[in-house]
């Protein structure tokens, strides 16, 4: 990847000033290791009458790729050719936005202690990036670049100078020229803009990414005509952080409007109202929607299946209807948690009477687990290897047979929406898998049918119109005439 930032001097005020500005000296060839590769910064020309500073990024293909692997089972797959061979190396992207920002993090804030008064002023510019990807062709480019000032040259890339008939490929050569843009104000375009054209970033877009669009737009997002385009395709899409931005933006623009401070702006709701109407966590409206479950079955004697530290088994107890609840972990050091968690030592005796806690695997059928009304199994499914949930399956279902079976896992589809979840990471890094919707209703419908149940489906959490729930329920009941075959077989 490679960029180049030009300028015009005079002998009393020298093109060589940029060297100041940019706090990299124009005699020294220069080496920064970033994350993705080496970035290299040398002057082709420095003389009073024109400098340029050239920024060279070596991406290693490498580094990418086992940054930017997904974590616990259920990642993505990094196998593919296409992880090591593309066009990384050679087109502007969100890498050399990156690296521009690292290496010239103080030009960028338009900080330069020797020569404050320059930083300060519009520069004769000239910015060449001889391969941009622009998703949205030459036309963007300048959409982009000219309300912010800048003459704008984008020349399309054949896609093969022998065959033009194959038409342009999505690359440009682009040179932008201006007179009324300090150093500082140009950087900061260039950091946002490269991305925005690549539509596309090599790292996890999460909600710090809103703050940094906020920092470098500061000045001219704000009033920028293709405003949406650039902060959705900055944001990757993700709607939560574009509406966030938007809204600060907005915010922002009210402010500037009336001449005073966003917090004067936005005070119509109290400091710590936010944390008042702070939703309650998802585990504890998994417990609440569970209890809810258990309550409106009638279930009296519960069987909570991979109890694991026994914070359902606690809430159970709460509810005298309840009359015995059983934690079944197949980790001992789970159930000891557990049990100090209920302080089973100092509990009562008709308190004790009430719970159990026994090490079992769901592997396997156990008599233990007879005689119950329900049995819960709480994100305990995607745990287990997929060759081994017909065991699982026959445990519970056929040979344990409760009256009512709730079953919870995680709806892979909303992961999109956990801003701190990188792509292609599963929840937690013992998943084996996470399901879609219609993985987990196809699973539980095929094991109702095979055991005598009925199932429905149930959401837990806020249930995104686009995505779904984050986690998804469903509830077994055992057939009535199953019942009836099961006690004249008796």
């Amino acid at each position: 990847m490679f960029l180049t930032i030009s300028t015009r001097g005079t002998a009393a005020l020298p093109a060589t000033d940029l060297g100041y500005l940019l706090h990299k000296h124009p005699d020294n060839a220069q080496k920064f290791s970033t994350s993705y590769g080496d970035a290299h910064v040398f002057y082709p020309q420095a003389d009073a009458e024109r400098c340029t500073a050239a920024l060279l990024l070596e991406v290693d293909p490498l580094a990418l790729v086992r940054r930017g692997k997904g974590k616990g089972r259920g990642g993505a797959p990094d196998a593919a050719l296409a992880q090591y061979v593309n066009d990384r190396p050679y087109a502007a992207s969100s890498l050399l936005a990156v690296a521009l920002s690292a290496v010239f993090s103080s030009a960028l804030r338009g900080v330069c202690a020797a020569r404050p008064e320059r930083a300060a002023e519009p520069l004769p510019l000239r910015i060449e990036v001889p391969a941009l990807p622009a998703r949205g062709g030459p036309d963007l480019v300048r959409a982009l670049f000219e309300p912010l000032g800048w003459a704008v040259t984008a020349e399309p890339v054949a896609l093969d100078g022998e065959f033009p008939e194959w038409g342009d490929s999505r690359y440009v050569r682009l040179a932008l020229e201006s007179e009324k843009l300090t150093l500082a104000e140009a950087l900061r375009h260039l950091y946002v803009l490269l991305p925005v054209l690549d539509d596309a970033k090599h790292y996890w877009v999460s909600s710090d990414e809103v703050d940094k669009l906020l920092r470098a737009g500061d000045g001219w997002l704000a009033g920028h005509p293709e405003q949406k385009l650039i902060t959705s395709r900055y944001l990757s899409r993700r709607w939560s952080l574009t509406r966030a931005a938007t809204e600060r933006l907005e915010l922002a623009r009210l402010a500037e409007a009336d001449d005073s401070q966003v917090e004067a702006v936005d005070n119509a709701v109290e400091p710590d109202t936010e944390a008042e109407e702070k939703p309650a966590p998802l585990a504890v409206r998994r417990r609440d929607a569970i209890v809810e479950a258990l309550r409106a079955c009638g279930a009296a004697r519960v069987l909570d299946l991979g109890c694991g530290q026994g914070q359902l088994v606690q809430e159970l107890l709460k509810d005298a209807r309840f009359t015995e609840v059983a934690g079944v972990d197949v980790s001992v050091r789970a159930l000891t948690i557990a049990a100090r968690r209920l302080k089973l030592d100092r509990m009562g005796e008709r308190q004790a009477s009430r719970v159990k806690l026994f090490q079992g695997s769901l592997a396997y059928t156990d008599n233990r687990l007879k005689g119950y009304d329900a049995a819960v199994l709480s994100e305990v499914v995607e745990h287990l290897d997929l060759p081994r949930l017909p065991a699982l399956e026959y445990a519970v279902f056929g040979h344990a047979r409760p009256r009512t079976v709730l079953v919870t896992t995680p709806n892979v589809e909303y992961n999109v929406r956990w801003e701190s979840l990188p792509a292609g990471h599963v929840r937690h890094g013992d998943h084996r898998f996470e399901w879609t919707r219609e993985e987990f209703r196809t699973w539980a419908g095929a094991v109702a049918e095979r055991h005598g149940y009925g199932v429905e489906f149930r959401p837990v959490g806020p249930d995104d119109p686009e995505v779904g729930p984050p986690t998804q329920m469903a509830v077994f009941t055992l057939r009535t005439h199953t019942n009836e075959k099961e006690a004249k077989a008796a």
